[in-house]
Parts: C-alpha cells; sequence; structure tokens
C-alpha cells in the first residue's frame, strides 16, 4: 500500500467521521421534531438523512472495499464521540 493509498483511505475514513456526526445530530434535531408533534416535516427529513447515507455508501462501495471498509469505520467512530460531544452540549 502506496502512500497515496493511505491518504486516499484517510480521506474517506474523516468522511465518515464527518457524515456519522452529521447523521447523528440531525437524528438528535429530528426527535425534536416528532417530540413537537410535527409528522410529516420529520419523515421527510429522515428519509433524506437515509437516503444520503445510503448514496454515500454506495458511491463508496464502488470506489472499492478500502474507501467503503474506511467510511464505515468512520460512522461507527463517530457515533461515541458525536454522543459525548453532544452530551456536553445538553
Amino acid at each position: 500500500m502506496t502512500g497515496d493509498e493511505i491518504g486516499r483511505l484517510a480521506i474517506f475514513g474523516v468522511a465518515g467521521l464527518a457524515l456519522g456526526g452529521a447523521s447523528l445530530a440531525s437524528l438528535r434535531f429530528n426527535t425534536r421534531l416528532y417530540m413537537s408533534g410535527d409528522l410529516w416535516r420529520p419523515i421527510g427529513l429522515h428519509i433524506v438523512r437515509l437516503a444520503v447515507l445510503a448514496a454515500v455508501l454506495i458511491w463508496a462501495a464502488h470506489a472499492g472495499a478500502g474507501p467503503l471498509i474506511a467510511i464505515a469505520a468512520g460512522l461507527v467512530l463517530a457515533r461515541p464521540l458525536t454522543l459525548r460531544l453532544l452530551a456536553r452540549v445538553g
């Protein structure tokens, strides 16, 4: 594995972290929308959130196994980091 390939996988991993953090933050916002009594806006936001996740994962799969694994690892690592950050924010 060359340095360029490692750098490319690192970029995919960071993209996975960013995508995972954004996805979880939007899920928090979406939960508040559900609790407000509104129904259609949170359902639409939920569909968009899942569609973006699916599109990025499909794109990464077309780029190869390495990028797909790197993005998936970023998504998995984003969860505890985002939950800790959101717990501090309140």
